[in-house]
């Protein structure tokens, strides 16, 4: 049985990966449902209460909790090899975020690379990412705290993912369809709340 890796996404700035060998990631679980697998690792970019709600997620005895607080540990961004699965915690802030308090991952497991953005509006790291050719990049596009259509626009074509999915699309929303068709993103990939799909390194 060919096994792949997944992405499910529950809504506003939540999403569960699975990898291939069935270890399940949560990131920022606030929203939505999907929360039943077990979690091997848990990632926070940062402590709004829209993006923290650990509580949320039953793990296992083995479960790695990461937060921006042990990313941003020593005053750098760190990277975590967790039994193959490797984590690089990388720039995020905005209007509402100090650079000190939170941060975006790039999350690699199974031959893809992913960037979790957190919230952020543009940062300066964004202009080394494309020589990386990610593989999937998620934008929060809520005009309000975070970046806007335009500037999220900006952004993915910066980083150069092969996929770019918009998310965070309205404060406390689980999503907005509308303006999730208004992003004019090139590679844009919609994926609405309770919707997983297979993570590929292929375009298209």
């Amino acid at each position: 049985m060919n096994v792949m890796p997944k992405l499910y996404y529950q809504g506003h700035g939540s999403f569960r990966i699975s990898a291939n060998d069935g270890r399940v990631i949560y990131v920022d679980p606030y929203a939505g449902d999907g929360y039943t697998l077990p979690a091997d690792i848990v990632l926070i970019t940062h402590q709004h209460s829209d993006h923290n709600k650990i509580e949320l997620v039953t793990q296992k005895d083995s479960c790695r909790v990461i937060t921006n607080v042990e990313a941003l540990a020593g005053g750098k961004h760190n990277s975590f090899d967790i039994n193959g699965i490797y984590i690089e915690a990388v720039e995020a802030k905005n209007l509402m975020h100090n650079p000190s308090k939170c941060v975006g991952y790039i999350i690699s497991l199974d031959g893809i690379s992913l960037y979790a953005s957190g919230d952020t509006s543009m940062t300066k790291q964004m202009e080394s990412f494309a020589e990386r050719k990610l593989d999937y990049a998620l934008f929060p596009c809520d005009g309000v705290f975070n970046m806007s259509l335009k500037m999220g626009t900006k952004c993915a074509e910066m980083v150069g993912a092969k996929h770019n999915i918009p998310i965070h699309l309205k404060p406390l929303a689980l999503f907005n369809r509308k303006r999730a068709d208004k992003w004019d993103a090139p590679n844009k990939l919609i994926i609405e709340p309770g919707q997983e799909i297979i993570l590929s390194s292929e375009h298209g």
